[in-house]
């Protein structure tokens, strides 16, 4: 098993290059990656209370999610 020492530098650094690689996105971009994380978070949560396959789950919520902050940005221009 890996140690606590080892393991907080490495997520710290996990976290900053997933912030830095996001930078540079587009507004579109940026609305269906925002979209597809809050929908995987929510058909996760969703699945985890009434019993399902939580992978279906995340991955059905993060399908949907990402198709509507697309949605949304072209319909907002």
């Amino acid at each position: 098993m890996i140690s606590k020492t080892i393991m907080r530098p490495v997520l710290a650094g996990l976290c900053v290059v997933t912030l830095v690689g996001c930078s540079n996105l587009s507004r579109t971009q940026q609305r269906v990656l925002s979209g597809g994380a809050i929908g995987a978070g929510v058909g996760t949560a969703t699945t985890l209370v009434t019993g399902g396959c939580v992978s279906c789950g995340a991955a059905v919520g993060g399908v949907a999610g990402a198709a509507g902050g697309y949605i949304y940005d072209r319909v907002e221009r």
